[in-house]
């Protein structure tokens, strides 16, 4: 990594201090398609303690209508879980807590409008999460809880199977290798191929031709040969596992003569309400239909003889991650995936390094005077816009913010979610022209704030010279921005006087603060 990269990465972890969590209790809310999960756990000397755990099964993903809306009725299911789960968080500051939530709400047209709703019930922001990201946590999850298992030096392959998605992650030791997602899952299946709750053979085999063509272009990257071990992750496999060992077919382990059986149970009990096996809970009776499918149809298209249940899912990836995050707060040897991914984007997108330097300890600078108690994630991600403010040059240099923008919004970034991802890219779009492109973002204040800094700090530095961070200082009056520099400074810097008084005249037409220079 170069100097100038280094620089950004530094100057946008260093934070003001802050108490340290990383010794305490963590929360995950994991919003799945089928179950909302809530894990309390922490990692005493890096090793994972569950310290509580609530699981309520919602099926949220069976409320989506044909119109891709959640209806009021699993939005209020929903809403009613998240409350419980908010009493037993009392007390925790948000930056113990992550919550995150998966292809349902990745789907829903009216997603924003619930989250609205489901944050006010939490009491926390919820993220949503791209396919891959999940994966990514997913695998954290079962790579940390897997230690000492004798195989983590081979690669292998972690399966989750959900309510809307299935996740494939291919990796070695702590490493995700690969990782893909699909929008298959064990709900979506059975509402499709099951709908009367009727359990036929030729149901199954549509079932299982269906799954199959959504995995199909999954056969290369994780065939047989790439992997020595196989996972299952979560609530699906976890369940075919333990009704097998309680039926007496197997010790744990899913093999495809263990699924044919369980898939031959279902076809002679006729009906979903007919399903009695062993070890089988009755609020995984409506999904496993759909969920053997997908098993089964992994089994034979991957070859996967034996899967083993995985001690690790989502939830404590969530955890997790989350641990390591807290760990790199002001601490510049340690960085979270963001970090990375951010510095991974810069190299792919050939990022003046100096300069993304440059504007990021200018925009710091200022931010901090204006909002010296803004949570350190704000402060991130305005660190991260600056870092990323340029992407768009690899496109074209006209309008090269609205190109960065684009693919801020839409590129993978390990470790940010959906929702922080568009922030930053909002914030990216922002950094030039005029406001009205960004004018419902900027009734956050905190965002107004943010892209003011970014804006300030593209005209210092616009020059691509080195710079001074304390030729201007920022000061808040209200919802004024009071911009100081000396006579001096300005009488030596005329072109940069000029973009600010341009900025000034840019805030009146149509932003929320008023930019005032001496």
């Amino acid at each position: 990594m170069d100097t100038s990269t280094d620089a950004v990465a530094t100057a946008v972890q260093a934070t003001p201090s802050l108490p340290d969590f990383t010794g305490g209790p963590l929360a995950a809310v994991d919003m799945g398609s089928n179950s909302f999960r809530l894990e309390i756990g922490q990692l005493p000397h890096g090793r994972y303690k569950r310290i509580d755990y609530l699981k309520e099964t919602v099926r949220l993903g069976a409320g989506l209508d044909r119109e891709g809306m959640l209806t009021e009725e699993a939005q209020q299911r929903g809403l009613a879980c998240l409350r419980r789960f908010s009493s037993r968080l009392a007390g925790f500051a948000p930056a113990q807590v992550r919550a995150v939530a998966t292809q349902t709400l990745r789907e829903a047209r009216n997603r924003n409008a619930f989250l609205l709703r489901a944050q006010e019930a939490l009491g926390f922001p919820i993220e949503v999460i791209s396919g891959r990201e999940e994966a990514r946590l997913i695998y954290a999850g079962v790579a940390h809880l897997q230690r000492g298992d004798g195989g983590s030096e081979h690669k292998r392959l972690v399966i989750d199977i959900g309510g809307r998605s299935t996740e494939l992650i291919l990796g070695q030791g702590n490493r995700p290798l690969i990782t893909e997602s699909f929008g298959v899952g064990c709900v979506s299946l059975s509402l499709r191929f099951f709908p009367d709750g009727r359990l036929t053979p030729p149901a199954f085999r549509a079932a299982q031709v269906a799954a199959g063509a959504e995995l199909e272009e999954a056969l290369q990257p994780f065939a047989r040969g790439n992997w020595v071990q196989a996972l299952g992750s979560s609530g699906t496999a976890g369940a075919v596992s333990q009704l097998l060992q309680a039926s007496g077919q197997s010790d744990g382990c899913i093999t495809p003569a263990g699924l044919r059986w369980c898939i031959e149970r279902c076809i002679e009990a006729g009906h979903i309400d007919r399903i009695e096996l062993p070890g089988l809970k009755a609020d995984r009776r409506a999904v496993l239909p759909g969920g053997l499918a997908i098993l089964y149809t992994l089994a034979a298209q991957f070859h996967i003889e034996e899967l083993w249940p995985a001690k690790g899912a989502l939830r404590q990836g969530v955890v997790v991650d989350l641990h390591e995050r807290l760990q790199s707060l002001g601490n510049s040897a340690t960085r979270d995936a963001r970090d990375h991914s951010v510095v991974e984007l810069q190299r792919r997108f050939r990022v003046d390094g100096a300069q993304a330097s440059r504007v990021a300890s200018v925009a710091l600078k200022l931010f901090d005077e204006v909002m010296p108690d803004a949570t350190p994630e704000t402060r991130r991600e305005l660190g991260w816009a600056c870092a990323l403010h340029e992407v768009g040059l690899m496109v074209s240099h006209h309008d090269h913010h609205r190109h960065s923008a684009y693919l801020l919004s839409h590129v993978d970034a390990p470790g940010f979610s959906q929702s922080q991802q568009r922030r930053v890219a909002d914030m990216v779009l922002a950094q030039r022209g005029g406001l009205r492109k960004i004018e419902p973002q900027l009734a956050s204040e905190t965002f107004a704030w943010q892209v003011l800094c970014l804006r300030l700090a593209v005209i210092k530095c616009h020059a691509r010279g080195e710079v001074s961070t304390l030729a201007l200082a920022l000061r808040t009056q209200g919802r004024d921005a009071l911009l100081h520099f000396t006579a001096a400074w300005a009488e030596t810097h005329p072109r940069t006087l000029y973009l600010l008084r341009e900025e000034a005249a840019a805030w009146v037409r149509s932003g929320p603060l008023r930019l005032v220079l001496p």
